[in-house]
């Protein structure tokens, strides 16, 4: 039997499609002994609670990606839109990520970090997967902390866009009308929930 070649999604197709699709921001930074390193991504998202595990993606052009992959720890940054400028910054290639100028420091165990942003991960690197070039990062989730170190803030959702960002409100929220229990298993008329 044979079985007829699919048709391929061509590069163009493929990045026009993940334009459409939002993302939440994030900073990634490690040191692999030669210098801090930072790339701005929107591919990070968790995979387990037990044991907190996230996974974020780095790519073969990235300037960073090299020591990414090679370092123990990295420290994932959650960002909100008052950071959007440091997440420009770190998607910026040769810009300058760290220094007193960019509020950067490095946390007690040496990895470079943004106490400004909204909260950070620090964990260790347990996986690397090739993909094509890039590499999927598996991280184990050693230490967490929030900027002001509750869960509540103030801060808005930082969003990456259709090439642009974003600050999510509650303007944004959806309204439903939710119906009463009693609508749902007919116990009113259809015409009364309007």
């Amino acid at each position: 039997m044979t079985v007829a070649s699919e048709p391929r999604v061509s590069a163009d197709e493929f990045k026009r499609a993940f334009r459409l699709h939002p993302a939440g921001v994030a900073i990634v930074t490690a040191d692999a002994g030669d210098g801090p390193v930072a790339m701005t991504v929107s591919s990070l998202f968790s995979v387990s609670v037990d044991p907190p595990t996230l996974v974020f993606s780095a790519s073969a052009m990235a300037s960073s990606t090299p020591t990414i992959q090679r370092a123990e720890t990295v420290v994932a940054h959650m960002v909100a839109s008052d950071n959007v400028d440091l997440a420009k910054l770190c998607a910026t290639s040769g810009s300058v990520r760290f220094g007193d100028e960019v509020g950067s420091s490095r946390l007690p165990t040496g990895e470079p970090y943004y106490p400004g942003a909204n909260a950070w991960l620090r964990g260790r690197v347990v996986n690397r997967i090739d993909v094509h070039g890039s590499v999927l990062i598996v991280v184990e989730v050693l230490e967490a902390a929030s900027r002001d170190g509750s869960a509540e803030t103030d801060a808005l959702p930082l969003v990456y866009h259709g090439r642009r960002w974003f600050a999510i409100d509650d303007e944004a929220l959806l309204r439903e009308k939710v119906f009463p229990y009693h609508a749902i298993y007919g116990r009113i008329e259809d015409d009364e929930l309007s």
